[in-house]
């Protein structure tokens, strides 16, 4: 159900729209999780390392994928709450035909460099194969990826967000199931095991794209226009861009200093690597969530703007901030606590490096979430409102820290601990910026439409001046 954003007490507002896309992201992530624990407990502690290592290439495609939904969903949502129903239609067509191009060349290249990429990142030659094996099964389902992203935010942007948390619930439970039959029932057909997951997510993914696309294009019929929509808008598709390209940029360089980081992780050997690669998952579980909360107050932000109400910008923001805290919480204290426990879910019998390393890293960033989810709900405002440079500014000096300390540090006695710590060091001085760049936007001032604004002493000096005039 579609629903506006731009009416209704602003907190509860955000809080019925963000919870289901909370509940989204959990199954979404699932599917990763799903892919590396079904390797680490049926295949072995090689094929964890595998997929553990692909999945930080494929993140570069998914920042296409997530540039592509953003920049559809703000211009959307803005459109929307212009009641502008005839251009939001023709801004959806446009992302589908030009992220159907993007995608078409994205595959080209990475069939053709995946290989080039592994190598790249000093890949260990015993797990080179598999990981290989991984990524071109990926490569082939990149355009489920792509269109189930735009979906998505095009169902954010119209404010719905029970829709694709339906979607996404039952297709991450099939796709664990989907898993685990391909790698035992079925293994003398996927005698790898990493094919047998590979092969399991392009499945599921592709059903839960093809429903997600049916149900968009039922809810844009329900809403009312005007005349022929066009399909096309060089001028819409600029709007799109505008958003989208920082978007992009913005998360092909944070995935691309995570392959550098996987480079430098890779050269303390595999059972490090599998020990990163199961604990990473775990912290990207909570990082994509508070990322999807914050998309929500990007639209949230985007719908707001459009229709001319900053005040509710504001107060969003604090909802927003109570939110992401509430959920940082929990999880800080379970990854702290219950280490060992957690990692011991993806592997049977760990070596003592992955055991080591899994534990060492969700120690040392849960403690963080607090502070990386401000940031994450302050870029949320700054993203639907179109500062698209300072939010830039922000995350790029995340990612220039850490790519720069992870080399730095791992070369000291710290050993690979050192590379987990820069973690903390970017999140804090990225949060800074980003919480300075939201005090600086023009909702600060903003008042409530019928509420008088207070006078300023200007205003009041003026004031006397008039009275002693008379």
């Amino acid at each position: 159900m579609n629903r506006d954003l731009t009416v209704g007490k602003p907190g509860r507002v955000l809080w019925s729209f963000c919870v289901p896309l909370f509940g989204s992201i959990i199954f979404q992530q699932l599917y990763n999780i799903a892919d590396s624990f079904v390797a680490g407990k049926f295949v072995g502690e090689d094929a964890l390392a595998a997929v553990g290592n692909s999945y930080e290439v494929t993140l570069i495609f998914i920042a296409f994928a997530m540039g592509c939904n953003m920049g559809c969903s703000i211009t959307v949502s803005r459109l929307f709450g212009a009641k502008r129903y005839r251009e939001m239609k023709t801004a959806v067509s446009t992302t589908l035909i030009a992220g159907g191009a993007l995608c078409a060349v994205l595959m080209a290249a990475g069939g053709l460099f995946s290989g080039s990429l592994l190598r790249l990142i000093h890949t260990p030659e015993e797990i080179f194969d598999a990981s290989r094996l991984y990524l071109d099964i990926y490569i082939l389902g990149l355009p489920f990826v792509f269109f189930y992203n735009i979906a998505t935010g095009i169902f954010s942007a119209l404010g719905n967000s029970r829709t694709p948390f339906l979607f996404l619930m039952c297709s991450s439970l099939a796709n664990i199931g989907a898993d685990i039959l391909f790698t035992t029932a079925l293994s003398p057909i996927f005698h790898r095991g990493v094919d047998g997951v590979a092969w399991a997510t392009f499945l599921c993914q592709g059903v839960s794209c093809v429903l997600a696309l049916v149900f968009v294009f039922r809810s844009l019929r329900a809403v009312p226009s005007e005349g022929p929509v066009p399909l096309f808008s060089r001028r819409l598709l600029y709007r799109i861009a505008a958003v989208a390209v920082p978007s992009i940029l913005q998360q092909s360089c944070i995935s691309i200093g995570n392959i550098i980081i996987q480079g430098v992780v890779n050269l303390f050997g595999t059972g490090v690597v599998a020990g990163y690669a199961a604990a990473v998952k775990l912290n990207n579980l909570v990082i994509t969530s508070l990322t999807t909360l914050g998309n929500g107050i990007s639209n949230f932000t985007a719908q707001n703007t459009g229709a001319g109400k900053l005040f509710r910008v504001r107060e969003g923001f604090r909802a927003g901030l109570r939110l992401v805290w509430g959920l940082s919480l929990p999880f800080a204290v379970l990854f702290f606590t219950a280490g060992q426990a957690l990692i011991l879910l993806f592997l049977d019998t760990p070596s003592e490096d992955a055991l080591r390393t899994g534990i060492t890293f969700l120690r040392i960033v849960a403690p963080f979430y607090f502070v990386v989810s401000a940031k994450l709900a302050a870029d949320g405002v700054l993203r639907g409102s179109a500062m698209m440079r300072q939010f830039m500014a922000a995350t790029f000096t995340d990612l220039i820290l850490r790519v720069a300390l992870a080399r730095l540090l791992s070369a000291t006695a710290l050993g690979s601990a050192g590379i987990w710590m820069v973690w903390p060091v970017g999140w804090a001085v990225s949060t800074a910026l980003s919480l300075l760049f939201y005090r600086r936007g023009p909702w600060s001032a903003a008042q409530p439409e019928g509420e008088e604004i207070q006078d300023t002493p200007r205003r009041s000096l003026a004031a006397k001046r008039g009275a002693a005039s008379t």
